[in-house]
């Protein structure tokens, strides 16, 4: 069985990796151009053309999906494209140039959270389960009819780098047999309920700033675990951008903050929210190193205090 695979983050790098390794012959993998690396001026290679330069996979990385791109991998032969968060919108040529089927992991149970971050949206919302969808691609943004899901549980300590792991690990279960049922037509398609859909937007930097006099406790306790990693939470005070790296509850006196304040106690900087008081135990201000709350009691007390 031929694949011609396309993804760029490591979940996606996670499950080439799995492919590579289980007997399929990947002919080629598309992926995002080079990025400007964060340690430096130059520039690095998507988690997804890594994993494929250690695997000896020929590595394609248009700016384009366009004519010129489509002749250069026209002497490929492929029975699958198989699509793992690439990030960009392909065009129907694409989508018509594998044997079999065009084919799209997504992580949600479709047709819930259609779009670019169903991880974090689930999260956010508070849900209690979701899953992978194994869909074949059409020309809407993850509209095509399903070949099959499978349905995990969100626990509550799960953050989005947690339940990631997890519904890759879900996939690499799955996948390989799903897609030889497909090559052998024994799974039946099942058209997504339009009515029923939803989507989510896509995250950027601006999405993890959070003003404490305006959101509820839970609802920065779900942006804290949906954001991890990237673009993690911050708050601004005196115009100045900081980082959170850790939160817990608060078990005092609610009644003893006034808004818009924030107190050192034993456990962190005690923060008065739209509806309670959480706990920051630990932070970094810009360009430095992330520091607990009682060493910032040191060197930051009277920053807080005004």
């Amino acid at each position: 069985m031929k694949i011609l695979f396309a993804g760029s983050p490591e979940s996606s790098a996670k499950i080439l990796n799995s492919m590579a390794n289980s007997g399929f012959d990947v002919v080629g993998v598309i992926s995002q151009p080079d990025k400007r690396s964060k340690r430096g001026k130059g520039k690095e290679a998507s988690s997804v053309a890594a994993e494929a330069l250690k695997l000896g996979i020929p590595i394609f990385k248009p700016n384009k999906l366009d004519v010129l791109f489509k002749q250069e991998i026209a002497h490929l032969d492929f029975d699958f494209l198989v699509v793992s968060a690439y990030g960009k919108i392909l065009p129907e040529w694409m989508l018509d140039a594998p044997n079999i089927a065009p084919i799209n992991i997504h992580f949600s149970l479709l047709p819930k959270y259609r779009g670019a971050s169903p991880i974090q949206a689930s999260i956010l919302n508070g849900d209690n389960k979701t899953g992978i969808s194994i869909m074949r691609m059409s020309k809407g943004m993850d509209e095509g009819p399903i070949y099959s899901s499978y349905e995990i549980e969100i626990l509550e300590s799960d953050n989005r780098v947690d339940l990631e792991n997890k519904l890759v690990s879900l996939c690499i279960k799955n996948l390989q047999n799903d897609l030889h049922n497909i090559l052998n037509s024994r799974l039946i398609l099942i058209k997504q309920n339009n009515n029923d859909a939803s989507y989510c937007s896509k995250i950027d930097k601006l999405s993890g700033k959070i003003d404490f006099t305006k959101e509820r406790t839970k609802e920065i306790f779900q942006k804290f675990k949906a954001f991890v990693g990237w673009p993690g939470l911050y708050f601004e005070k005196n115009n100045i951008a900081i980082k959170i790296h850790g939160l817990k509850e608060y078990n005092g006196n609610k009644e003893a903050l006034k808004e818009n304040s924030f107190r050192f106690i034993e456990e962190g900087i005690a923060v008065k929210t739209s509806d309670s008081v959480l706990v920051i135990t630990h932070l970094q201000f810009p360009g430095k190193r992330i520091i607990s709350a009682s060493d910032a009691v040191n060197s930051h007390a009277k920053f807080f205090e005004n």
